[in-house]
């Protein structure tokens, strides 16, 4: 029985540690604004809505908060909690737009995993050309269940300072 246990052990620290490097992609760590307790637990850790800001890698001038919920408990203390897949989006300019490089509809912004092996959350970005206006889609999949929640955040280009606005759609592949 102890042998068991010391190996369960083992394979759960062995996972979090192959599964916490790839925990965020595409662009830099997001930055936590502030988290707020919604369930309290007595000796583990609360529930939680955690609110971030991550600006676009490849749009300079766009900013976006997304906030997720947290799981607390014994699985949350130990990175093993499958999190749920509510996910709100918002994004906004927040200076001159620039774009870096060309881009494709729905290219990867941020990806996060959401549980130890299925899910995931990712930001995605496309263009409504004939509106010049940028769009971020926040999901989350499973390998199994597909992607029943989303959310979407809409940012118009306009002009900042002197400089005319740029046309998303002439920045797309």
């Amino acid at each position: 029985m102890r042998n068991s246990l010391k190996s369960l052990a083992g394979l759960i620290a062995l996972g979090l540690a192959l599964v916490a490097p790839s925990l965020a992609s595409a662009a830099g760590d997001p930055e936590l604004i502030f988290k707020r307790s919604t369930v309290w637990h007595f000796l583990t850790p609360d529930h939680k809505l955690a609110v971030y800001a991550i600006d676009d890698p490849v749009v300079e001038g766009v900013a976006c908060h997304f906030t997720l919920p947290e799981k607390g408990g014994v699985e949350g203390m130990f990175g093993v909690a499958e999190e749920t897949s509510d996910i709100s989006l918002a994004c906004r300019q927040v200076g001159p737009i620039s774009f870096k490089e060309k881009f494709e509809q729905g290219d990867d912004m941020y990806k996060q995993r959401r549980s130890l092996f299925f899910k995931k959350m990712q930001i995605v970005r496309g263009c409504d050309a004939k509106r010049n206006v940028l769009v971020y889609l926040v999901y989350s999949d499973k390998l199994i269940e597909g992607s029943p929640k989303n959310s979407t955040s809409s940012v118009p280009i306009m002009p900042w300072g002197d400089a005319p606005p740029l046309k998303c759609g002439d920045w797309l592949k």
